[in-house]
């Protein structure tokens, strides 16, 4: 069987997320040259592997990383705080994608867009019940603009102070087991790419099915 990606590409890969976790942000092309013993346009050119393979997402400018799922290099309206030490969430369910990636539960912190207050909340059953996520457009069509998807997929107070009538409601918590399996394994140094049957499969066994839910072939 053919990998994924290029030797290159992978190592690129895993220094990109190792990084994220220890520090918190991205590293530069010339960081990951050195940590990669790679040229720098080596790095380049496998970071736009990654990025059209969908394993990390670039700046329009395509030199420089955006976000790698579920970390953000930019605030995207979740903090994810142990300590002193925090991470740029990409949106509710990469939230709790950064806790299962790092192993641990951590203090999600954010506002509800419908009323402006501050929500603090581990993870559930800690969270109050009714927090809620909108999901604003189908899964079929996450990847057409995914920074635009995530910057939308929020947590509210309850079901009441969604306006925005685009795309689903779904609880809090359903949206927590659904990131465990998503993103348990996004710091292995051998990590690959889960086939969209499994991950079809992940999102079926928390519940979440219908055409919505439906990811592309």
């Amino acid at each position: 069987m053919d990998s994924w990606a290029t030797t290159p590409a992978q190592a690129v890969r895993h220094a990109v997320f190792s990084v994220f976790a220890a520090q918190g942000r991205p590293p530069s092309p010339g960081e990951l040259a050195a940590a990669c013993r790679l040229e720098r346009e080596q790095v380049i050119s496998a970071l736009r592997e990654l990025h059209d393979k969908h394993a990390i997402v670039l700046t329009d400018a395509g030199d420089s990383i955006r976000m790698a799922h579920p970390f953000s290099a930019w605030p995207m309206g979740f903090v994810v705080r142990e300590g002193d030490r925090f991470w740029w969430g990409g949106c509710a369910w990469d939230s709790f994608g950064i806790m299962a990636a790092l192993g641990r539960t951590l203090e999600v912190t954010t506002t509800c867009p419908g009323c402006g207050a501050t929500l603090r909340y581990s993870a559930p059953p800690d969270a109050p019940p009714e927090l809620v996520v909108r999901i604003p457009r189908p899964a079929r069509e996450w990847w057409e603009d995914v920074v635009e998807t995530c910057t939308h997929i929020r947590t509210f107070c309850s079901s009441d102070h969604v306006t925005e009538p685009a795309g689903l409601v779904v609880e809090l918590e359903r949206l927590y087991r659904l990131a465990l399996p998503w993103y348990g394994d996004r710091l292995d140094p051998g990590w690959t790419p889960k086939p969209r049957g499994e991950r079809q499969a992940i999102l079926d066994d928390v519940g979440l099915t219908g055409a919505f839910w439906e990811l592309p072939g």
